[in-house]
Parts: C-alpha cells; sequence; structure tokens
C-alpha cells in the first residue's frame, strides 16, 4: 500500500521536444489529466521554430508505468521526443528559494566562449543557475540568468573582469518586488541622451574650438576641475549672438534607442530626469519634447542678445548632478536603492556612485570600473533589458 507521504515526494520530470505546432501542450496536458498529479513547476520555449517544453509533476509511484505508456502514445500521435526521469527525490521548487539574483548580459556578438566562462565563473563562487532566457536579440542579444547560492557582491566581483575580457556588458542585480518597483532614472545629457558636445558645437560657432579642446584635455588629466573648465570654455564664447543657440539646437540629435527608452519607462510608470554640465537654454526643446519631469543643467548668462562669456547660478557639476538625484528621488517618495544613473564621463561619477544602479555608457575606463554596469553598445534603450525589460514588452508598451 503505498502512503500519502511517498505520494507527494514521488516526482517526474517530462521533457518535450519537436518541431514547434499547436496543439503539442495541450495533448500532453491532456494526457496527463486522467492521472492525480499535480504540477510542481514548468517551462517551455521555443527557440526557431524547436519546442522545449519541461514539466515537474508530483504523482503516486503506483501510476507511473500507465503514465509512460500515455505519453508514449502522445509521442507517436504529435511526432515528438518525450523523456521522463521518475525520483522519490523531492526538488526544491524556485518559488521558495531566497535571495535570487538577476544577471543579464548584453553584446552584439555573443560568442560560446563567453557563456562558458560566464557560467564557469558563476559555478566557482557556489552559484546554481536556476534559469537561462533571451529577453533580447536585435540589435544586441540580451541574456539573462536566474541564480541562486550566492551573494551579489560575490558574484558582481567574480563576473566583471570576464565581461571586460570578452566584452560584454553585464549587470547583477536582486531579485524579488524591488526589481519592478517604480523607478527614477537620471540621465546625464551630452554624449549620453545626445550624440554630441553641446561646448564644441558652440565653440564651433565662436571659431574657437581648438582652445576648447585645449582646455579640456587639462580637466581630463586632472589640472582642472569642472568648475574651472567650464568657466574658461564659456569666457571664449563671449560675443556669440543669442541666435546661435537655435542653431545648435538644430544640430544636436538623440543618441540611439533614447526616445524608446524615455517612451518605454514614462509608460512603465517610472519617472525621468535629465542633468548637464551643459546648458539648459539648448536642450530645453528638447526636454520638454521627451516630456521630461526633472532636469537641471547650467545657464549662459546673456544681455542685451549676446553671450556674455559667464554662467548664471550655480555651475552643475559632479556634486551638484549626484545632489540632484537625492532631490528628485525625494520628491517623487523613492528611496536611492530605486534609482539609477547613467552617464559616460568622470562629471559623472558621484551620481553613478550614489545611484541604486550606476550605469556606464560609452565611458571612459575609470567610468566603467566604478560603475555597476556598463553598455558599450551605442544604443540607450538597451538600459530597460538590464532592468528584465524584454524587446516584447517594449513592442508591446507602444501598442
Amino acid at each position: 500500500m503505498t502512503n500519502t507521504r511517498e505520494i507527494d515526494q514521488f516526482t517526474g520530470l517530462i521533457l518535450l521536444t519537436g518541431n514547434d505546432k499547436p496543439g503539442i501542450t495541450e495533448a500532453l496536458f491532456a494526457t496527463l489529466s486522467p492521472f492525480s498529479v499535480a504540477i510542481l513547476d514548468i517551462e517551455q520555449v521555443v527557440i526557431s521554430h524547436r519546442l522545449i517544453l519541461t514539466v515537474l509533476i508530483a504523482l503516486n509511484p503506483a501510476h507511473e508505468k500507465a503514465i509512460v505508456a500515455d505519453l508514449l502514445q502522445c509521442e507517436q500521435s504529435m511526432d515528438v521526443e518525450i523523456a521522463t526521469l521518475f525520483s522519490t527525490n523531492t526538488p526544491q521548487s524556485i518559488a521558495v528559494k531566497k535571495g535570487l539574483l538577476h544577471v543579464v548580459i548584453l553584446s552584439t556578438k555573443l560568442h560560446p566562449l563567453a557563456l562558458a566562462a560566464i557560467s564557469g565563473a558563476m559555478a566557482s563562487v557556489g552559484a546554481n543557475i536556476e534559469r537561462i532566457s533571451r529577453t533580447a536579440s536585435q540589435p544586441v542579444i540580451a541574456i539573462e540568468f536566474l541564480i541562486s547560492g550566492v551573494e551579489q557582491i560575490a558574484v558582481s566581483a567574480v563576473l566583471a573582469p570576464i565581461a571586460a575580457k570578452h566584452n560584454v556588458d553585464m549587470a547583477v542585480q536582486p531579485g524579488g518586488l524591488l526589481r519592478l518597483a517604480k523607478k527614477l532614472v537620471q540621465l546625464d545629457v551630452d554624449s549620453t541622451l545626445i550624440q554630441q558636445e553641446v561646448i564644441e558645437l558652440l565653440a564651433a560657432k565662436a571659431g574657437v574650438s581648438q582652445k576648447v579642446r585645449e582646455i579640456t584635455d587639462l580637466a581630463m588629466r586632472g589640472e582642472l576641475d569642472f568648475e574651472q573648465s567650464l568657466r574658461s570654455r564659456v569666457k571664449l564664447l563671449k560675443g556669440l549672438p543669442e541666435s546661435v543657440i537655435s542653431e545648435v539646437q538644430n544640430e544636436i540629435s538623440l543618441t540611439l534607442g533614447a526616445r524608446t527608452l524615455i517612451d518605454t519607462l514614462h509608460r512603465l510608470g517610472h519617472s525621468v530626469a535629465v542633468v548637464s554640465g551643459g546648458f539648459i537654454d539648448v536642450i530645453a526643446p528638447l526636454v520638454d519634447s521627451l516630456k521630461i519631469k526633472y532636469v537641471k543643467a547650467n545657464k549662459l548668462e546673456i544681455i542685451d542678445g549676446f553671450l556674455t562669456g559667464n554662467i548664471s547660478g550655480e555651475v552643475i557639476d559632479r556634486a551638484a548632478k549626484a545632489a540632484a538625484l537625492r532631490e528628485f528621488a525625494e520628491l517623487e517618495n523613492l528611496t536611492m536603492s530605486q534609482t539609477i544613473a547613467i552617464g559616460d564621463g568622470a562629471n559623472d561619477l558621484d551620481m553613478i556612485a550614489a545611484a541604486g544602479l550606476g550605469i556606464a555608457f560609452n565611458a571612459k575606463p575609470a567610468v566603467k570600473a566604478a560603475a555597476d554596469s556598463s553598455l558599450t553598445a551605442p544604443y540607450l534603450d538597451s538600459v530597460l533589458y538590464l532592468l528584465g525589460i524584454a524587446s516584447e514588452d517594449i513592442e508591446s508598451t507602444r501598442e
């Protein structure tokens, strides 16, 4: 006689593969329906028209042979392959596991060696891969691992050098509801939200491009701080007519994927902010067109229709960008763990460090090293994949 405890602990793993067509999933469960079976777990995926369906069931061990016989008939009638494995060991469901982590990797061309190195590194620190899924395929491929058994800091430490070596972008984030909670996403502007550097466009109008680049190089070498370099560069713009601002506005262009990123975030209920070491005079129309709620940037001083070579008000430097992130998060009643900061330069380091998730976008090496994640492909909407938003979900929000 089979006791109740033995039935509860007896499981069957069913693996079905075959060419995808309507009715296969229905046929499998119709085959199981006459038996006293409970579904414990299920996973189905279709890759290039090939179906892979895995089902874990609890069953009465006395029914094993009858279920196998009926599954064989199902296999023949549906022209698929079905494998089974029965056991008295009750596997732990992923639903009850604690401390699950999401590891997202992005690449324009993903090589098997990269996946081998990444999965090997996970195993080396005791991580178990629970699931792997593709969340995007074009123009970048995004793969998400759900892992257990390891702390975030440990897996991040071993994966970071591997990601750099194999030229893949990566983010490691905790699972749970916080990942789906409302976020504040704050972006730098020059070379992040837009493809250009506004100060360089203005310098070209004034015929001082070379001098501006020389000052920028001094700042890059640490011989000038950001405020000093900005004031020195703006001073070279003295005498430019105010009309050049509208000319420059027509010359700036959004980074690829920027509109998709911002529109999708808005549709999903998130808030967006921009902070810039550039000038509100130039970016204001763009910010308005994107319906961005929060913005902070420098203001050019203009008197009698001409640039004076000075800045009005406080300078938006790296400290001011971080302060803006905290201010905007407070206005949205969000914790700092619910903030994301995206930038490319040294002026973005403080806000990247302060954010719950700091992302370096096509950034300098020092910024990449400081950020939680980096993106090297020129598509700003790739940020969505790091947040666990699949390309199919992005398209559905448009509808």
